[in-house]
């Protein structure tokens, strides 16, 4: 494991014992976890299709095999009740149950999931369902994909169905997972599946995605009112790199279409009026229909919260090498294809923060300052955290562990930045790490590693890290020990 610095916890408050009832959980995502690629009639999906496309991935690694999940899932879901968890975050894989993307379901991809359902609630664990976790099986992708409006009516229907099918034992569901990612990594930086560098198609796929989201809270709510719907979607703290007006003004852009884009549609039922300005030029206004924004804005039961660090930016990247007025060097996290639709021009700041395996800076009072955002500034809705980790490059040490104290360190500071958004009124409701199993981590394949457990992608053995005894503590304990 590679040697990670660590920052002193903003929230050094010696105890934080979460309500009663709050749930503890870990997350996963079908692509990444399942493997069984081509097993039981499940059909090709947008990653299938990208992993698969040389120098997409880092060492052309695939999930045709993954972790194996789809074999293993007793075996997993015993982890999970040896963790204490009381809930599991998990998605459906929409080409494992309707390979096509319409008509009827698959019967032996429903019957999985009922068994992993049925499995989970035999162990006292309840089942968070995700619909959408960036998997859009591959057909709809050839009739257009995401920036196709009829992308999001194939999604509701699916949604309907499999909601009829295991409505009758999950009473919460999650619609869609982060469609930032979704459609301006898959669509305008071409960083994810499908691939594609398009900023007004992202534009339009982003939109839809929100449509879908809407128009399945619909569908699903009508079987049954009395569950509850939500979405997942990745927020950021941003700040500027300094006092300029240029840098106020990355500051606001990235913010709006980050996550202002997003929450303003669920949460309010319009979408930006400084974000419309920014993107004019792309023709966003003519996908958007009259009834559009009320479909999206449905009544939230629940809002899923991504956080894994903040952003610094910085509107003045012009400097000599490489480097802001400021004398900071600037860069992008993603590649020189940028994803920020209309503001292409945005620099990216080290602001000199510890950062995980990822290089991803380690700033818990980011999610604080989200959390309470979303309190101050939205209507009200419980919040859950449904993920939340750290990435490092591990392998086994010669006592046949992982001794993740930087992965330890990153989770205990972010509980104790909820605890304390708790003890402000934040609704927060429930913590999901990310993730349960180390996994498929998308463009990076399997370099990177953000499970509590371990697996030896060779012979799928699973062995438990430090931190998941940490966690399974954390959960007897109601919250994380008293500071080391």
């Amino acid at each position: 494991m590679t040697s990670v610095q660590h920052s002193d916890s903003t929230f050094p408050a010696p105890t934080a014992t979460f309500p009663a009832g709050f749930r503890w959980g870990a997350a996963t995502a079908a692509y990444q976890i399942e493997g069984a690629a081509g097993e039981d009639g499940r059909g090709p999906s947008i990653w299938d299709t990208f992993a698969r496309t040389p120098g997409k991935v880092l060492g052309g690694d695939t999930g045709d095999v993954a972790v194996d999940h789809y074999h293993r899932f007793r075996e997993d879901i015993a982890l999970m009740s040896d963790l204490g968890l009381t809930s599991y975050r998990f998605s459906i894989s929409w080409p494992r149950v309707q390979p096509s993307g319409s008509g009827p379901l698959s019967q032996a991809g429903a019957d999985f999931y009922r068994r992993l359902v049925d499995a989970l609630l035999e162990a006292g664990i309840e089942p968070w369902p995700t619909l959408y976790h960036w998997d859009l099986p591959q057909p709809l992708e050839d009739a257009g994909g995401w920036p196709e409006r009829d992308t999001a009516y194939r999604f509701a229907d699916y949604a309907d169905r499999i909601h009829a099918v295991l409505g009758d034992r999950v009473p919460q569901w999650m619609t869609i997972n982060e469609p930032w990612c979704a459609a301006f990594l898959g669509y305008a930086s071409g960083e994810h599946a499908p691939g594609r560098r398009e900023p007004a198609a992202a534009l339009r796929a982003a939109h839809h995605l929100m449509l879908g989201h809407g128009a399945a809270v619909q569908a699903m709510r009508a079987r049954h009112p009395g569950h509850r719907f939500g979405a997942a979607v990745n927020l950021y703290a941003i700040s500027p790199a300094g006092p300029s007006d240029a840098d106020a003004d990355a500051a606001r852009r990235i913010d709006g279409m980050q996550n202002r884009f997003f929450l303003d549609p669920l949460l309010r039922g319009s979408y930006p009026a400084d974000v419309l300005t920014d993107v004019e030029e792309y023709g966003f206004d003519a996908c958007v229909r009259e009834g559009d924004l009320a479909t999206i804005n449905q009544r939230l039961d629940l809002l899923g919260i991504n956080y894994y660090s903040r952003f610094t930016v910085t509107g003045e990247t012009e400097g000599p090498d490489g480097e802001g007025e400021t004398g900071q060097a600037v860069s992008s996290p993603f590649s020189t294809h940028s994803p920020w639709v209309g503001s292409e021009f945005v620099g990216f700041v080290n602001a000199g923060r510890p950062v995980t395996g990822m290089g991803w800076e380690i700033d818990a009072s980011g999610l604080y300052e989200v959390l309470t955002r979303l309190k101050d500034d939205y209507p009200p809705v419980d919040l859950y955290i449904t993920e939340n980790g750290a990435g490092y490059d591990e392998t086994l040490n010669g006592e046949g562990t992982v001794h993740d104290e930087g992965r330890i360190s990153y989770i205990d500071e972010h509980l104790r930045a909820c605890h304390a958004a708790v003890t402000k009124g934040v609704p927060l409701r429930g913590y999901f790490t990310w993730s349960l199993l180390d996994n498929f981590e998308w463009s990076w394949g399997y370099s990177k590693r953000f499970g509590l457990v371990h697996v030896d992608y060779a012979t799928q053995r699973r062995v438990p890290k430090d931190s998941a005894r940490w966690y399974a503590d954390v959960i007897r304990r109601g919250g994380p020990p008293d500071h080391r």
